[in-house]
């Protein structure tokens, strides 16, 4: 008999992903890989890299056309925009969270450099909302199989809007039985 439960070997931390167990059915989280922000005693937050709005970033007349996707980044504040980059230095303020990513950073200097045009696609993420943990509730979930905490593989796919099989591609690189769950449908019901 296989067990279908999922055992992490690594602790969460700012720059680590997130990856759903194979079962979860949520909203925001099935099948979700989330990139974590910040984890400290005082509680977790990171966005879902691969649930996407219908929304389109000109609707939301706060920045100037450009060709990209607006993730769901979890349910928490989800009227508000949040983005991550890989500008760096290029926008004041900005904070790393993992070897050549970013989040915020001026606002006006991002609008700018888009009006500009020099913000290529893959170089920025738009979300809406966030995923938010309080003190210790991460870890309640880890214990509970939830999650599984991983590296980052490659900076640049994490950038990626256009893909869409983040979560087939951290599960199988977790190997043995982890391979199996990648294939898993996310909804088993409609196979």
């Amino acid at each position: 008999m296989i067990d279908l439960k999922v055992y992490n070997k690594l602790k969460p931390k700012k720059g680590r992903l997130l990856i759903t167990e194979p079962f979860e059915n949520g909203e925001f989280f099935s099948q979700a890989v989330v990139l974590l922000c910040e984890h400290n005693e005082e509680g977790s937050f990171g966005f879902v890299l691969n649930n996407y709005s219908e929304i389109e970033l000109n609707q939301l007349e706060v920045l100037p056309e450009f060709d990209t996707r607006i993730s769901i980044g979890g349910p928490v504040s989800n009227k508000n925009l949040y983005y991550i980059h890989t500008l760096g230095d290029k926008l004041d303020g900005s904070i790393e969270v993992a070897k050549g990513i970013y989040i915020g950073g001026e606002f006006e200097q991002l609008q700018k450099q888009m009006e500009l045009g020099l913000v290529k696609r893959n170089e920025v993420r738009f979300f809406l909302g966030y995923s938010g943990w309080v003190a210790k509730q991460l870890e309640g979930e880890l214990k509970q199989n939830s999650w599984l905490v991983t590296e980052i593989d490659d900076a640049k796919e994490i950038m990626n809007v256009d893909k869409n099989n983040l979560w087939r591609k951290y599960m199988g690189l977790q190997g043995g039985k982890y391979k199996a769950f990648a294939h898993f449908p996310k909804n088993p019901g409609v196979n």
